[in-house]
């Protein structure tokens, strides 16, 4: 079983870890005063490794931060699933840019970093979360901020933009034109939770500064690298 959890994705013995720190039924002691956990850690005498499978999965349901078991065809997989994609693409695109020296890399970084704690909140629906959950995976308003700073620097050194622009202008443009666009598909699965109130708006708001961050970017990364964009002509008829 794989769960999402603040920070990232775990799974269930990462899970049960956060359960201890939320749950008070899982903070038990020994007679000598130790918790169940430390007392199974100095018993053994070499750490196991966890197994990646679990098969807790197999019959097509997951477990969300709260506990919940959902299908995981669920909005808030779809959703969390989605975001995956968008850091995996982000990922690859970073491999891109790094060969070409753009120092922005370190801030598409910052944004998969982002994406663990968007992940983190999508996976704690409100409907089934405790106080303790919502402190632990809320989505505050800063990185939109920050987002919205790093467009306008951006925005002051590109050309106005006169006409559509196609997915283009070499090879780290048209990785990050992909990322929008699936950054894009990643906000269409997080809208209707966020009008459910199973999420904060925040989530929604990031992802659509996001996407307006790699289109900038894209040009931007075009503009430095001397490659030529595209431009939308209408066919004749």
């Amino acid at each position: 079983m794989a769960v999402w959890v603040f920070g990232g994705r775990l799974g269930l013995r990462g899970y049960l870890g956060a359960c201890r720190l939320l749950c008070p039924r899982f903070q038990s002691r020994s007679s000598q005063g130790e918790e169940d956990g430390d007392r199974l850690q100095s018993s053994s005498k070499a750490p196991k490794i966890p197994r990646i499978y679990t098969k807790t999965g197999d019959k097509g349901f997951s477990s969300t931060f709260t506990g919940e078991r959902r299908p995981k065809d669920d909005q808030v997989f779809e959703a969390l699933g989605t975001t995956d994609e968008l850091s995996s693409a982000i990922g690859f695109a970073m491999e891109v840019i790094t060969e070409k020296g753009h120092t922005f890399a370190e801030e598409l970084q910052k944004i998969q970093c982002t994406l663990q704690d968007v992940g983190s909140a999508l996976a704690t629906p409100r409907s089934s979360a405790r106080e303790a959950h919502l402190k632990h995976t809320a989505f505050e308003e800063g990185p939109v901020m920050e987002l919205e700073q790093w467009i306008d620097k951006y925005s002051s050194q590109l050309p106005p933009l006169t006409a559509f622009i196609l997915p283009s202008g070499g090879k780290s443009s048209s990785a990050l034109h992909f990322c929008r666009a699936v950054c894009r598909r990643a906000e269409r699965r997080v809208v209707p939770l966020v009008q459910m109130g199973e999420t904060d708006a925040n989530v929604a708001k990031f992802l659509n500064r996001l996407s307006d961050y790699l289109f900038t970017l894209a040009r931007y990364a075009a503009m430095k690298e001397g490659s030529q964009e595209k431009i939308y002509k209408k066919r004749d008829v």
